[in-house]
């Protein structure tokens, strides 16, 4: 199974650790042609800012739109979630509140519990992190802290506001990876 991780900024490293421990192939996408032939993609953590200037610098919003559209499975976790969105690639039918837990100094964690995650809790890890705001009906709320939704899917797509990679959280990329098993 191959498995890409956007690269353009962010942790992708971490991602990519997780990844190949888990047993995934893994290839750090830069440009359109990093795509071809992926069984799954994930949008990291990072500045989605800086993420969306780096995906238009490098002609992928398309080949990303193409791709998702296909059926691949997507991870989006924090800033990738908010990629995602209505505002961003349009992927997802949601709209994020960017740094809506605070800045910075506010960064928490909680345990949470997602459908499909089986065993003790998953330790999240909220840093400067979004929340999903506004979604339409074929948004599946995974989970929400304090009223705020921070885990969702679409279809393909499966978002989380919070950073699994930081807490040494692996299922949540074992989800994902069952999901990219089945489209492969």
């Amino acid at each position: 199974m191959l498995v890409g991780v956007l690269a353009l900024q962010g942790d992708f490293a971490a991602h990519t650790r997780v990844l190949r421990g888990l047993g995934a192939e893994v290839r750090e996408v830069r440009v359109p042609a990093d795509l071809e032939g992926l069984d799954g993609l994930v949008i990291p953590g990072g500045e989605s800012t800086t993420m969306t200037l780096g995906i238009e610098r490098e002609g992928l919003a398309e080949p990303l739109r193409h791709l998702a559209a296909a059926g691949t499975p997507v991870l989006g976790t924090c800033a990738g979630m908010i990629m995602l969105d209505r505002e961003h690639l349009g992927l997802a039918d949601w709209r994020c509140e960017r740094n809506a837990f605070g800045r910075q100094i506010r960064s928490f964690e909680a345990d949470l519990r997602i459908p499909g995650v089986d065993g003790p809790p998953v330790r999240a890890v909220f840093i400067r992190a979004p929340w999903i705001a506004e979604h339409g009906e074929e948004v599946e709320i995974l989970a929400s802290v304090d009223g705020h939704p921070v885990a969702a899917r679409q279809g393909n797509l499966l978002a989380i506001s919070f950073h699994p990679e930081i807490a040494g959280e692996t299922r949540l990329h074992e989800l994902f990876l069952r999901q990219a098993t089945v489209h492969a």
